[in-house]
């Protein structure tokens, strides 16, 4: 009888996975950040920039293109318009002319010129740096705010876009898919001296290895914490031909990269073949 009970039994049936609590997934979280800073522990913005100014313009500029674009195409336009003031007067037909390679350059320059003249005539010339202010600007946002207040003054921001949305996503922090209650969903799982840091290395990331169309999770490092591994190439070996910028040996977006980047400066020419994210952005919208 015990024979035929153990025949019949068959095997145990696997317990079905718990699901996962919050406190797990902050957990996990934090542990992903923790491993993306050991990966990059150089990330840093990948515009270039000498002031808030700058760094204010250059950020309008990069919506739909690359950093590496728009790295190429500053230099001659702050050598024109280096202050406010000189942007504000700035020749609507000329200003376009010089941003044309960023794209959508009649609606840039309109936010360019607009914004401008408002730190001319409302701030005195100089960037605010509080966020309520920089969302009055012209073509300025929740997103460009927190890259100027975290990386022009040092005030503790999380910067949303295309691959920041889309890698916390993947990594299952949040389901949402408007900014700013994606911002507000990982602002929760975070302490805020981590906010600009995280930022950086989230988008390195998603610039790098977990793309969207081909994440290399062969050869992404936080494999074993990420519950949309396999979601692209997993071996290991092809995953890494599918690696951009300095981990596949290439320069990066920077004409002037900090002294810690391992990989090359980007060139000044034209953006080339290996800059393939134009269209990535395309498709993530």
């Amino acid at each position: 009888m015990a024979e035929s009970k153990a025949r019949t039994a068959g095997p145990r049936a696997a317990k079905p996975k718990k699901p996962e609590s919050h406190l797990g997934m902050v957990r996990r979280a934090r542990r992903i950040n923790r491993a993306l800073a050991e990966q990059y522990p150089y990330a840093h913005p990948e515009l270039d920039f000498d002031n808030p100014f700058q760094l204010l313009v250059a950020t309008v500029l990069s919506a739909q293109t690359t950093d590496l674009r728009v790295n190429q195409t500053t230099p001659a336009l702050f050598a024109k318009y280096p202050t406010p003031e000189d942007m504000a007067a700035a020749v609507p037909e000329e200003l376009e002319e010089i941003i044309r390679p960023t794209g959508f350059f009649r609606n840039k320059a309109k936010s360019l010129l607009g914004l401008s003249a408002a730190l001319r005539d409302d701030f005195g010339g100089e960037v605010p740096g509080r966020l309520a202010d920089l969302v009055t600007l012209p073509g300025v946002g929740r997103k460009t705010a927190n890259v100027v207040l975290g990386n022009a003054f040092g005030v503790p921001g999380i910067t949303v876009d295309t691959h920041f949305g889309r890698l916390v996503r993947r990594f299952g922090w949040t389901q949402e898919e408007d900014p700013e209650k994606v911002e507000a969903a990982v602002a929760a799982i975070f302490p805020k001296s981590e906010w600009t840091m995280l930022s950086h290395r989230v988008v390195f990331h998603g610039r790098r290895v977990c793309h969207s169309q081909k994440p290399a999770c062969g050869a992404c490092p936080i494999t074993a914490l990420c519950p949309s591994f396999g979601a692209g190439e997993t071996d290991p070996e092809k995953a890494a031909k599918l690696l951009k910028y300095e981990l596949a040996g290439k320069p990066g977006q920077r004409l002037r990269p900090p002294a810690d980047f391992p990989g090359e400066a980007a060139a000044r020419a034209e953006a080339d073949a290996h800059d393939g994210e134009v269209a990535d952005m395309a498709v993530a919208g």
